[in-house]
């Protein structure tokens, strides 16, 4: 009787759910078979953020360093332990950063450098990487690969027959010597032509079966599409360009055409360096850096994630 009054009640509440015995038993047993997994896959996702929190403090160490360092004394920026936080703020070093050097003439060539040859570099790479994916020609893969390989090959490798040829040219101690030398690049094609690789070649057939040429196919249809990997590009070649130390310190010796990279060296001395204003006019560039980077990270993230979808 015990039993059947049991088997009465599990009956009875099966039923209150709106569903038969059956169907309510099996998915209590779904249920307990998901809970498990659903546990682990709980368990591995706050592993993997806390690694990336950690990965991402790490990464924000030398910069909050580098911030701190800029508010502070010349004598207390190597201080041991590290002073985080100032005593006393040396907000003075901002504004005296411009008087000590021609700070905004340097700013001001580093943005002409890297705008320049942003431009150059998106241009030349589309147009390369339109060749590469859309135009069929005999050698066209074997070519493509062995334009790839130079970036296999450093650049301290051709580094003095590079500058014997801009010598010889007459382009050193000028911006055209790093323009010509930078508005290509290997590793913009690869990206470019990574992107055009997902557009369909279908759209280019039909604009040349409508009287479209190469150029206009190129600026009209693919161009268009290919914002994500236009802005990829254009961010990774201004990062990279602002950042140049090594190529303005070999062809640029007057000190009216210098860098900000080449600028911060002013502050260092045969005996000494002054950290502190080197760390302030590395913060400040940064800012353009970051604002640039902010503006077009939809873009940037969008560009990379799809550059590598197809081969």
């Amino acid at each position: 009787m015990t039993n059947m009054a049991e088997d009465l009640k599990a009956e009875s509440r099966l039923l209150g759910t709106g569903l038969p015995p059956s169907t309510a038993e099996e998915d209590r047993r779904t249920e307990r078979r998901r809970s498990p997994r659903e546990q682990k896959k709980r368990t591995t996702d706050l592993v993997i953020y806390a690694a990336l929190v950690v990965l991402v403090v790490a990464l924000m160490v030398p910069f909050i360093w580098m911030v701190s360092s800029s508010l502070k004394e010349n004598n207390q920026v190597l201080t041991v332990p590290i002073q985080w936080i100032p005593s006393e703020f040396v907000w003075s070093n901002y504004t005296d950063i411009w008087t000590r050097i021609p700070m905004m003439g340097y700013l001001q060539n580093s943005l002409y450098l890297a705008v320049i040859i942003t431009c150059l570099q998106v241009l030349t790479g589309s147009l390369a990487a339109y060749g590469f994916s859309k135009v069929r020609f005999p050698g066209r893969d074997v070519l493509f690969l062995c334009y790839i390989g130079t970036i296999a090959v450093p650049w301290q490798a051709y580094m003095v027959p590079q500058y014997i040829m801009m010598q010889n040219l007459g382009l050193t101690n000028s911006f055209n010597a790093l323009i010509l030398l930078q508005a290509f690049g290997a590793f913009g094609v690869f990206l470019m032509r990574q992107y055009y690789m997902t557009i369909p070649d279908e759209l280019c057939e039909a604009a040349r079966i409508d009287g479209l040429s190469e150029y206009g196919i190129w600026a009209r249809v693919i161009l268009p599409l290919s914002k994500p990997a236009l802005a990829s590009l254009a961010l990774l070649t201004f990062v990279n360009t602002w950042n140049d130390y090594m190529g303005p310190f070999i062809y640029l010796t007057s000190n009216r055409l210098w860098t900000v990279q080449l600028g911060l060296r002013s502050f260092v001395g045969q005996f000494d360096a002054e950290y502190a204003m080197i760390m302030t006019g590395s913060v400040i560039s940064v800012i353009p850096i970051l604002a640039i980077f902010l503006i077009g990270q939809r873009y940037f993230i969008q560009g990379i994630a799809t550059s590598g979808m197809k081969g």
